[in-house]
Formats: structure tokens, C-alpha cells, sequence
């Protein structure tokens, strides 16, 4: 299998280097900068899994050329616009594209550009970013990476995904309920983003205020109303995982969000917080903590660009 991932950072580096470390044909679409750097000193992964450099292939914009049997895509989704513009001319008839965005709403933009068939849907865990030098940095032991065929069950291209990433040092999950376990990534996704972000704070330092668990626990409930509307409501082991994560005491657990926020830059709130709300409404659930996180955002975004 021949894989395209599109840059080279903090996720799709992470995902498409472990690939590459297990012999799976992969290449990677990136900037010019970014290809010069790596051929100077290799893709490194720094990780609790194992370090790992080695020297990779790209392509950049101005040399991609060809169909590749896989295009995995891990950009921000405020950057998902430029992000198919750069893709399209490596997905050819059976191209099959891979987002592992936050969120649902690439897929309609997906869909658009590529056709409901080529996407398949796609999901990740993992808390890594980039180092000074271009390093990839894995913050934590969780690296997983969840795939499956939209409408249930599984196909041979999916099949043949799972067996290029089987040998590689990540956790792999071969889905036949890839939107339900989308879903429940969404609704803890969400109120971890609209909290951290509303409260300048981590999970513990919320927790430790005397609303903070309440005001979280509204937060949730209202996401998961709308998944349930939307008939793929948290399964009870994914509501217990996702409520003792949103609630442990202590944790020093933030969103990306919050992080893209203090660096002054732009941030996935409508792609996060305000596409939920958005379903919310149209599903006809009150919503009133999503209400006051996304007017912050908002509100942010207004101020950023002055």
C-alpha cells in the first residue's frame, strides 16, 4: 500500500513515521522548508514508545504527481480548505482519504471535493507537538489511531489499511463502528475544548473550584443529548471514560484549543464547539453552556483579528 500524509507534523508525522518505520511505502506532502528539513536531519519522534529518525520521502506541491492508494489527512480544520486543494491531485478513482481531524463537520467539505465514497472516517488519541527544531514530541503513552468504513462494517481497503499499519508501533483499531466511536470522541472532545478554553484552566484547576465539576457535567450532558438525538449516544463505558477524564482531580489536561489560544493564534471553536451547537439546534437541545463558550470564542477570534 502507498500512503500519502499530508505535512509532517505533531499527528500525521507521528502516525505516517510509524508507518515508515514498519516499511509502509509512505511519502509526505509538505512546504518547502519542512522537505529541506527533513532531508537534513530525518523525521525524529520523540516518545515514551521509542525514539525514532530516519530519512523519509516527500513530495511539495510543486512535484506531487500520481494517485496513492491511501491520503491520510491530519490537518487543523481551519486549514481544511487549503488542505483538499493539496490533496486533490494524489486522489485518483481508488484513492481512499483518511481524515483524523477533531470534529464531524470535514466531512461534508470532504465529500464535496473527493465523493462520500473515497472518505472513510477516521479518528485519533494522541497528545504530541512539535519541538523547537522540528521534532515530534509524544507527550503521553496514548497513541491510537481508529478507522472504518462510514456506513458500518468492513471492506477489503480497510482490511489492507489494517494490515500496513499492523506492524507499526502505534495502536491501531480496525472499526465496524467508526461513527459511533466518533461520536463519543466528539462529545468528550467538545466540553474538554469549550471548558478549557472558557476557563483559562486545565481539568484540575476547574475541578478545583467549587462549580467546576457541575459546570463540566452540564457541559457533557448537553453534548451527549445531541449525539443521542443524532442516534449515536455514548455508550455506557465510553459516558463513564469520558466523564472521569472531563472531571479527574488534578489532571493537568488541556485542550489544543486552549493551547492555539494563549499562542494568539486561530483556533477549531467553530469547527468544535460551534458545528455542536449548530446540531444541537437543529435537534432541538437546549444548549446553554455551548451558547457562552462559543460567544468566548467568538469573541476571541473578533479580538485576534482586531
Amino acid at each position: 500500500m502507498r500512503v500519502l500524509v499530508l505535512g509532517a507534523g505533531a499527528t500525521g508525522g507521528y502516525f505516517g513515521g510509524r508507518l515508515a518505520e514498519a516499511g509502509v511505502d509512505v511519502t509526505f506532502l509538505v512546504r518547502p522548508k519542512r522537505a529541506a528539513l527533513l532531508a537534513e536531519k530525518g523525521l525524529r519522534i520523540e516518545s515514551p514508545h521509542g525514539d525514532s529518525t530516519r530519512p523519509v520521502k516527500t513530495v511539495t506541491a510543486e512535484t506531487l504527481s500520481g494517485h496513492w492508494d491511501a491520503v491520510l489527512l491530519s490537518c487543523k480544520a481551519y486549514d481544511l480548505e487549503e488542505s483538499i486543494k493539496a490533496i486533490a491531485p494524489a486522489v485518483g478513482p481508488d484513492s481512499m482519504v483518511v481524515p483524523i481531524l477533531n470534529g464531524l463537520a470535514h466531512y461534508g467539505p470532504l465529500d464535496a471535493a473527493f465523493g462520500a465514497g473515497r472518505v472513510i472516517g477516521g479518528l485519533c488519541h494522541i497528545f504530541s507537538t512539535l519541538g523547537a527544531d522540528g521534532e515530534i514530541r509524544h507527550m503521553n503513552t496514548i497513541h491510537r489511531i481508529t478507522f472504518g468504513e462510514r456506513s458500518g462494517g468492513t471492506s477489503a481497503r480497510t482490511e489492507a489499511l489494517a494490515q500496513a499499519f499492523a506492524g507499526a508501533n502505534c495502536e491501531t483499531r480496525h472499526s465496524s463502528e467508526i461513527m459511533q466511536e466518533a461520536w463519543e470522541k466528539y462529545v468528550l472532545l467538545t466540553p474538554m475544548a469549550a471548558m478549557t478554553c472558557l476557563m483559562r484552566a486545565s481539568i484540575g484547576t476547574i475541578m478545583a473550584t467549587g462549580e467546576g465539576e457541575a459546570l463540566m457535567r452540564e457541559t457533557f450532558e448537553e453534548c451527549a443529548a445531541v449525539a443521542s438525538r443524532a442516534g449515536h449516544g455514548p455508550r455506557p463505558e465510553a459516558r463513564d471514560l469520558a466523564l472521569g477524564f472531563l472531571t479527574q482531580k488534578g489532571s493537568a489536561m488541556t485542550a489544543s484549543m486552549l493551547r492555539d489560544l494563549e499562542g494568539g493564534g486561530p483556533t477549531e471553536g467553530e469547527h468544535i464547539v460551534g458545528d455542536m451547537l449548530r446540531r444541537a439546534g437543529a435537534a432541538g437541545v437546549a444548549a446553554p453552556m455551548l451558547r457562552v463558550a462559543l460567544t468566548h470564542l467568538r469573541a476571541y477570534e473578533i479580538r485576534r483579528k482586531g
